[in-house]
This record gives structure tokens, sequence and C-alpha cells, in this order.
């Protein structure tokens, strides 16, 4: 099983203008009394997650999040309010000591190859009647981006560190992930695609660090800066992605 990458979490926090608004937008979509336990399913530098706290004057947060570095920046983003607990885990092994009434998530699923496991977990950390809000990286996400890594995977010198690797995203198609949801035991599922364009101001510095993160990790250190270079070169200048948002809702039957 692919377990989660080690992030920069402070580069993170400054390149992800655009994941963080996202992020933002999906929350103005949660309906809360205010007195709710919500999982934020990767919570990454806790900056939403300190958003979320603020609709939650009378509930409380467990954040969750693979990176431990990204878990020691959310650390900090959220002491001293106690409302907040901070957890180093791999979401497809979740286990919470108590259900909770909400699963919110913002740009995470798509990092998670076992879509089945994942929705599994979540359903299990939810009370019954608990509700599910998530967005990610869906079918067609950064398609320019696709087909430079597949064309340079085949590349020398490459080729030796990526060919035959599927890389690190699952970007799932509608159908296929209401079919996973009910599944996993969900009800009332709800899905949607739209699309968000980004247009970085530091084209090289973004997609190392928001893009090209678990490309690089496979390459020996030499290789990481030409690697960058060849991406950015065979995308358009300026740079324009199109990231392709998949949203879902879902409930856990009561």
């Amino acid at each position: 099983m692919t377990r989660p990458r080690d992030w920069d979490a402070r580069d993170y926090d400054r390149q992800a203008t655009a994941v963080q608004a996202w992020g933002r937008s999906l929350l103005d979509r949660l309906e809360l009394r205010g007195d709710e336990h919500v999982l934020d399913a990767g919570c990454g530098s806790g900056a939403v997650t300190a958003e979320l706290l603020e609709r939650l004057p009378r509930g409380r947060v467990v954040a969750v999040d693979g990176s431990p570095a990204m878990v020691d920046q959310a650390r900090a983003a959220l002491a001293g309010d106690p409302r907040a607990t901070v957890v180093l885990a791999d979401l497809v092994e979740l286990e919470l000591e108590a259900p909770v009434d909400v699963v919110f998530s913002s740009a995470v699923f798509h990092w998670i190859a076992d879509h089945d496991r994942l929705f599994a977990r979540l359903r299990a950390a939810l009370r019954p009647g608990g509700r599910l809000l998530a967005q990610c990286g869906g079918a067609g996400n950064v398609a320019t981006v696709m087909d430079a890594l597949a064309s340079l995977a085949t590349e020398r010198p490459y080729d030796a560190h990526l060919a035959g690797w599927d890389g690190p995203w699952n970007f799932a198609t509608e159908p296929a992930t209401r079919a996973r949801l009910g599944e996993a035991g969900f009800e009332a599922v709800e899905t949607s695609l739209h699309t968000e364009v980004v247009r970085p101001e530091d084209p090289a510095a973004f997609l190392r660090t928001m893009v090209l993160g678990s490309h690089l990790d496979r390459l020996p250190d030499p290789l990481r800066d030409p690697f960058v270079a060849a991406v950015a070169a065979r995308l358009p200048d300026p740079l324009e992605l199109e990231y392709v948002r998949l949203t879902m809702r879902a409930r856990r039957p009561a």
C-alpha cells in the first residue's frame, strides 16, 4: 500500500493560495449549526481548518493528515484552541476514538489510490446520519501536466526512474465515485465536476511544490531541477492550468 508522502509544509503554504481558496469555497457549502464534531480529512497546514473552527463556536474538530510536516504546521496554526485535535494518520487506516457528525475534506482524495477503502473508513468515522462533503481532483484534472509527464517518463534519463509508474494521483470519474460511495454504505450521494483555472506567479516553484513532489521523490537530486524545467517547457507560457474539481456529498444512513 502506498503511504502518504511528507511535504514541505511552509513552502506549501506559500504556493497553495488557490487550493486554500477552494477549501474556503467548499466550507461555504457546509451547513453547520455550530456545535458539530467535524473530521477534517487531510488538513494540510491547518489554514482551512482554522476557518472551519470559526464556524464551530460550540463544536470541535479532529484534523488528520498523513504528512508529519503538515501535522506540525497545523498544530502550530491551531495551538491554543482546545476545540482542535491534530492527528498524524493515514486516512485509509483511520480509527477515531469517537464518531463525528461531519467529514469535510478539500484537495486530498486524489492523492489516495484506494477510494474503496478510503470511503469505508470515512463511513466508519461518521455517526449514523452523519454527513460527508469533500472535493478533490477529478477525471481530466491538469491534463496538460499529465500529458507532459507521460511523455517525459519514456525519455532518458527520467525513464529509468519513472517508466511504468502510474503516478501518485487517482483522478476519479463521477460515476465511479458515486458507485464507490454507495458500495461503502453511503446514501443520498451527489457528485459534480467544475473547472478552476490557476495561473501561478512562480511556475517552477508551483510545479515543484504543488504538482511534482512525488515525481521528484523518485529522482536522484541532480535530475530534479532539470525535470521541473523539462515539465515547464512542455506547458503553456504563461503557465495556465485547468484543475477539474470533483465535489461529493453523501450521508451515512441513520
